[in-house]
């Protein structure tokens, strides 16, 4: 496993990070469902991002790098529940970010919590990504690496899903394995792959 290289990320770190993920995910399967036409999904996801960036800050939850080349958010056991209990609010705040698309993010946010694992204490992993200029040097996987270290040391799972191929091989080398059929959205959506880690 790389050395480790993560640092808490911070609030004033939103605009960069959030720019980061937002590139990152221009052509993910999910991102282009919700928002189909380029210029306006480039114009939403780093609103969009932000958004979810302040669910994990709550929690003090996002992991980067000293160079901010990469970027890890996530949920500690309890936090999902916690967030959803804030769903109401998280969706005025995407809705005005997203439009009219915000009813796909809707049926996304939908069928992920009618999947999400309950009675089991885990983190989940939300949202990784990394630049260009610091791909194939680890620093990702070493993100990852940090998350499911903690929750090896509690005991606890890891669950999250994949939106591409390229996720779930990632996942897989983490010692992730398939955790039920994929969540596939409506009218010719992409799907997700639930995927769920044992504490070892």
């Amino acid at each position: 496993m790389p050395a480790r290289v993560g640092r808490p990320a911070s609030r004033a770190d939103s605009d960069v990070l959030a720019a980061l993920l937002a590139d990152a995910f221009f052509d993910d399967p999910l991102t282009r469902w919700i928002t189909p036409d380029d210029g306006r999904r480039a114009a939403v996801l780093p609103d969009f991002f932000r958004v979810f960036l302040s669910m994990s800050f709550a929690f003090d939850a996002v992991r980067t790098t000293a160079g901010r080349d990469a970027v890890m958010t996530f949920l500690p056991p309890g936090g999902w529940e916690e967030v959803e209990r804030h769903g109401d609010a998280y969706g005025q705040q995407f809705a005005r970010v997203l439009g009219e698309d915000a009813a796909r993010l809707a049926e996304i946010t939908a069928l992920q919590a009618a999947h999400h694992p309950v009675g089991r204490p885990h983190y989940y992993l939300a949202f990784g990504a990394v630049s260009p200029r610091a791909r194939g040097a680890g620093v990702l996987s070493s993100l990852v690496g940090e998350v499911t270290s903690w929750a090896d040391a509690q005991g606890v799972g890891v669950y999250t899903e994949a939106s591409s191929p390229g996720g779930r091989a990632a996942c897989l080398r983490h010692g992730f394995t398939p955790a039920g059929p994929a969540l596939t959205l409506g009218d010719g959506g992409p799907s997700l792959e639930p995927l769920w880690r044992d504490p070892r």
